[in-house]
């Protein structure tokens, strides 16, 4: 995508010159699980696919959205006018949130209003944080625009607020995070406690590797309650063993822990709350010594966990990652919200064209919609394109 297509669409919209286009990018997850929302470990890295807005300020308190992705005409809503959960299925209220959530922070600045024009490239519904890009990309310009006094962890967590209070997603941090902090050649590792990061190498070129992402073209939403449930049932877990957060349940305790717990249910989650924040630093502990692909296994682990214990997967996540480790990957696991979306798989650069066909073939014999498949490599976080 052009940056001067957006600026041109936005000039061709509004009849003026934007002031500027920024970019957002969306977010695979490496490993880290619905670990966010219980104070754990995750570890994503940006997608080279973006979100872009052509942005200007107005002094008339009138906000103007369009998307060049949407059949929809401009949106025209009055600042003062932005209530919390008044729309719930329309592209527009996340970008609409954030502009909410910088003016419920203090930061008055906003109240006069935007004309907006967006174009995306963040796959929509795959588990790929598409919110998060349209919100830190709006966020960011409009944070850069007033000269507003935030550093990219407190807008990520002003954009997490558009997306739980505004929006009605209970999500956690760390999309918002890794849209905003993410470092080219680089994974993050989070501490979703007190937010410290610090950026993983992981320059897969330099060993032969590649790092697929398999988009299912299963469309899922999380505002639809399932979500909210795993939340709310690690929650109770967490007050059942008498803590905080699940974090706080250190992973050598977590036979004496699940036996504590009589509802099974819950001892699922939470048995995978506590692997999945120990495959974290598993992952951590692989690449530190420089062996990528001693990760495979322990993502391929992830999945199951995520399979079973969480049971957020589906048939078309479950044949992605069976085939591709069928095929000679290294490992792979569904990736993000789960009940569809994508997979990443890790794999010799070599053998990509083979595991992709080997894909498709199968989702083909399977009945199931032909799944998209492509490379990624860890890209940079938000920033100001002209």
């Amino acid at each position: 995508m052009e940056t001067q297509q957006v600026t041109a669409e936005f000039r061709a919209l509004y009849g003026t010159e934007p002031e500027g286009v920024w970019a957002a990018p969306g977010r695979v997850n490496l490993i880290g699980e619905y670990t966010d929302f219980n104070d754990g470990f995750v570890m994503p890295l940006a997608l080279p696919h973006t979100a872009q807005v052509a942005v200007a300020r107005r002094t008339d308190g009138v906000l103007r959205l369009h998307s060049g992705d949407s059949e929809d005409g401009v949106t025209q809503i009055r600042v003062d006018d932005l209530v919390p959960l008044a729309v719930t299925d329309s592209w527009w209220i996340y970008l609409a949130g954030v502009v909410w959530a910088l003016r419920e922070a203090g930061h008055e600045a906003v109240a006069g209003g935007a004309d907006v024009h967006l174009r995306s490239t963040v796959p929509t519904g795959a588990g790929l944080s598409s919110s998060a890009a349209l919100e830190v990309s709006l966020g960011l310009a409009l944070t850069e625009l007033h000269g507003l006094p935030l550093t990219r962890p407190q807008l990520a967590l002003i954009c997490q607020r558009a997306e739980n209070a505004f929006v009605g997603v209970p999500c956690g941090i760390m999309d918002q995070t890794a849209s905003a902090c993410c470092e080219a050649g680089h994974a993050l590792h989070l501490d979703t406690r007190d937010l410290t990061r610090r950026q993983v190498p992981f320059d897969l070129a330099a060993q032969g590797l590649a790092l697929l992402v398999v988009d299912t073209r299963v469309k899922h939403a999380l505002g639809d309650g399932a979500y909210a449930e795993r939340r709310a049932g690690c929650e109770e877990g967490a007050r059942l063993l008498g803590v905080t957060h699940l974090r706080d349940v250190p992973y050598e305790e977590l036979d004496d822990a699940l036996a504590k717990l009589a509802d099974e249910r819950i001892r699922r989650y939470v048995r995978h709350i506590l692997t999945d924040n120990h495959r974290v630093v598993q992952v951590i502990g692989h690449l530190d010594a420089g062996d990528t692909r001693a990760i495979g296994p322990v993502l391929t682990q992830g999945h199951a966990s995520l399979r079973d214990d969480l049971r957020i997967s589906c048939p078309e996540l479950d044949l992605a990652v069976e085939t591709a480790n069928a095929a000679g990957a290294y490992g792979a696991r569904m990736t993000g919200g789960g009940f569809g979306g994508s997979a990443v798989v890790l794999a010799e650069e070599s053998a990509v064209a083979d595991l992709t066909r080997a894909i498709e073939a199968a989702f083909e014999a399977a009945g199931h919609r032909s799944p998209r498949v492509f490379p990624v490599t860890p890209a940079a976080g938000a920033r100001q394109l002209v």
